[in-house]
């Protein structure tokens, strides 16, 4: 066989390769149990149960979520964007000392306000299923908000919620960021009017317990 030959047979089998590489992509990929479980994690397990321990149920019903949402990027917000919904979920953690029904309700409504700046859909199902494939590690704390919001449970069950869904607004205001420094995001659209105002930033709140609230 002639060297011109074999260089293009390299070059065809290249070619090739990075092809399919392209057309499955991150979100593509395969989607067999062991690697919806793992990228799953609690969310397979919660999956699995609704569908009464049927595996393959609940794979197809997270392989379906992945063909629609594994390709999905996140837009960027904006410094300004980032620096009020920090200060929003401040008030959220200081308001439940007096309301904890009030507190819920709003981190509920903050963080479909960021999902949806961030470009995840805005039905809460649809919204659901999107930040599962993203966030499955916490987006049980999503729903539980959603739960406590519409007064299921009590007290101690609202601060847990509260407590659990923050992780998941830190990740919303805080992953893929891009040429503003370690402390802000990414500058992007934001098309959501910020009617608390922008300028009340409470700098180190972030992650950090409100003063007395308990969460």
């Amino acid at each position: 066989m002639s060297t011109v030959l074999i260089i293009v047979l390299i070059v065809v089998v290249v070619i090739a390769v990075a092809a399919a590489v392209v057309f499955l992509g991150p979100g593509r990929g395969r989607v067999g149990g062991g690697s919806l479980k793992r990228r799953f994690g609690p969310e397979y397990e919660r999956v699995l149960a609704r569908h009464g321990g049927d595996s393959k149920a609940a794979e197809h019903e997270l392989g379906e979520r992945v063909k629609r949402y594994g390709d999905f990027r996140p837009r960027e917000l904006s410094r300004e964007r980032h620096e009020s919904y920090v200060a929003l979920w401040a008030g959220v953690q200081e308001q439940f000392v007096d309301s904890p029904q009030r507190a819920v309700a709003e981190a509920d409504r903050l963080l479909s306000a960021v999902a949806v700046e961030r470009g995840y859909p805005d039905g809460e199902s649809e919204q659901l299923e999107a930040l599962s494939v993203h966030h499955a590690t916490h987006v049980d704390g999503f729903r539980r908000v959603r739960g406590a919001a519409r007064g299921e449970g009590g007290t101690e069950e609202m601060r847990e919620a509260v407590v659990e869904a923050r992780a998941l607004f830190e990740a919303l205001v805080t992953d893929h960021r891009g040429g503003h420094g370690p402390e802000h995001g990414e500058h992007g659209p934001g098309h959501h009017g910020d009617e608390h105002g922008s300028g009340s930033h409470r700098p180190g709140i972030l992650g950090r317990n409100a003063k007395g609230s308990g969460v």
